[in-house]
């Protein structure tokens, strides 16, 4: 096993675990304790949490287990691998300057309460197709359900991966999830997602698209080619994009955001998705409108106003 320790005061910004990976971005996560969203303020947790990096995203070509947890003023990590903290920074974005993030963003009294309440949250980035069948997943439900679709998932068909007497689940690559019937998935829970998830998986397995590829086009021509795969839509590609590609300008037009346009910046409701998109993205500053808008998100969903 290796382990160490990662210092927070190199973090420009700070860092807080909880928030990070329970706050709506990623579903790819799990807490030792079991108690993955049940806290209605999520933040400041010293919980362990661990994730089983895809065989794809590593340069092993195997899956990696890494387990964090913050404490006081260090992240304390065990892996199976001694790149954990290299994966880390990649996963977590432990690199973003938040300060110079926060600072570039327009000041607006909204913002300015969520990034006070949630101080430290950084955006992550996920392996992509992990990201994408995770927010096919999401439409219509809540975070517990959407991770728990996801760890199914991972359970059923991923590869098993045995660490420090432990036992855990990769996520399962396209060509596993592709040979999926319907029926199957829909016996995990997945319901009308089904057919979404493995057809999905079928075009990025036989490499009819992959949405790694939309990382090298213009945001809005991005956003278009993800929206090619089954089941997703132009906020499902957003949130890919975003969580994953590392397009920080996209904002997601989900229910809590549509409530802070409504209550907030009404001038900004457009005529269809892309024209409101245009407009919050200035709203909340074009360069990092998808840090403020993950903060907002988060910020009204545990009951801020």
């Amino acid at each position: 096993m290796h382990e160490g320790t990662i210092s927070v005061a190199e973090l420009p910004g700070g860092f807080d675990m909880q928030a990070t990976v329970e706050s709506g971005q990623t579903y790819l996560w799990d807490r030792a304790d079991d108690g993955m969203f049940e806290d209605d303020h999520a933040w400041g947790s010293d919980a362990w949490y661990h994730t089983v990096l895809p065989a794809t995203f590593t340069d092993t070509d195997e899956p990696q287990v890494i387990r964090v947890r913050l404490l006081d003023d260090h992240v304390e990590w065990e892996a199976s691998t001694p790149e954990a903290p290299a994966y880390l920074t990649r996963l977590l974005r432990l690199d973003d300057d938040l300060d110079a993030i926060i600072d570039d963003c327009p000041d607006l009294p909204l913002l300015e309460r969520a990034f006070t309440e949630y101080r430290g949250m950084r955006l992550v980035r996920d392996p992509p197709f992990p990201c994408l069948v995770s927010f096919i997943c999401s439409a219509q439900m809540r975070v517990e359900r959407i991770h728990g679709m996801c760890m199914r998932l991972a359970q059923q068909y991923g590869e098993r991966v045995t660490f420090d007497g432990d036992t855990y689940f990769a996520f399962p690559t396209p060509d596993q999830l592709a040979a999926a019937t319907e029926a199957d998935l829909r016996d995990l829970s997945l319901g009308y997602r089904a057919p979404y998830v493995q057809r999905t998986a079928e075009m990025v397995a036989t490499g009819e698209a992959d949405p790694a590829h939309a990382r090298d086009l213009d945001y809005e021509a991005a956003r278009e080619y993800l929206t090619q795969f089954v089941g997703v839509g132009d906020k499902v590609a957003d949130c890919v994009l975003l969580f994953s590609l590392d397009f920080l300008e996209a904002v997601p037009l989900d229910t809590w955001i549509q409530t802070a346009i409504e209550e907030y910046y009404p001038d900004c409701d457009g005529d269809n998705y892309a024209d409101t998109s245009r407009k919050i993205r200035r709203q909340f500053g074009d360069r990092y409108a998808g840090y403020a808008q993950t903060y907002v998100f988060f910020y009204l969903r545990t009951g801020g106003e």
